[in-house]
């Protein structure tokens, strides 16, 4: 285990080489750049679709949160006119000896 260095085979083609000091001719390089082109555009596809599915979730959220303070806002102005309608009921109402 304290051995790191891979195994030799048939097939070298899953060894890490470092390009700066391998010498390596135009054509691999550009290969090279190729290759990691190709996965960081398919990295980026799955990222900006995450990150899509998460501002929509995060804009739901908001939403909800701006719908349901408009919502409770509208409740406590019935239960204003409620409360004035029971005010102005009482003071129009006999006048006993517990008013």
């Amino acid at each position: 285990m304290a051995d790191k260095k891979p195994k030799e085979g048939n097939a070298p083609f899953a060894t890490r080489i470092d390009p700066t000091k391998e010498g390596l001719s135009q054509d691999q390089l550009h290969y090279i750049r190729q290759v990691e082109l190709e996965q960081w555009k398919k990295k980026t596809q799955k990222l900006r679709t995450r990150n899509v599915a998460t501002g929509l979730a995060i804009g739901a959220l908001v939403l909800g949160i701006y719908g349901y303070t408009f919502y409770s806002v509208s409740q406590e102005r019935i239960m204003d006119e409620m409360d004035e309608e029971a005010k102005r009921a009482r003071t129009q109402g006999p006048k006993t000896g517990a008013n």
